[in-house]
């Protein structure tokens, strides 16, 4: 799967972007974190990586991603997302408070 071909991808990479940008802002001076995608067989999960003993190995799932329509959840367990829709990254204005919104500690995905 090319990021070229699937622009939910590509957003779900944004988000992972905002997402370590938003911890490294608040914590210049932190633990190495970062965010990664694992691809599943219907949703792509954001992981939440800390780097420990020189690798990154904790790891927690931080949001779900649907691969078809590009729905965000948040997740209920590590392998499943909770049942409403937070955000969709292939609409441009839900994507934009997505993004604009995102916080690397997933206050954001809770339903207002």
């Amino acid at each position: 799967m090319t990021t070229a071909t699937n622009p939910v991808l590509n957003y779900a990479q944004d988000l992972c972007t905002a997402l370590t940008e938003d911890y490294n802002h608040q914590y210049p001076n932190g633990q190495d974190l970062q965010f990664k995608i694992e691809s599943g067989r219907k949703y792509f999960k954001i992981c939440q990586c800390e780097k420990r003993n020189g690798e990154y190995s904790s790891r927690s799932v931080h949001a779900f991603v649907d691969k078809k329509n590009g729905n965000v959840f948040k997740p209920a367990s590590w392998k499943a997302p909770a049942k409403h829709v937070r955000y969709n990254l292939l609409d441009e204005n839900s994507r934009n408070l997505c993004l604009n919104r995102a916080s690397w500690a997933g206050g954001y995905l809770y339903l207002r």
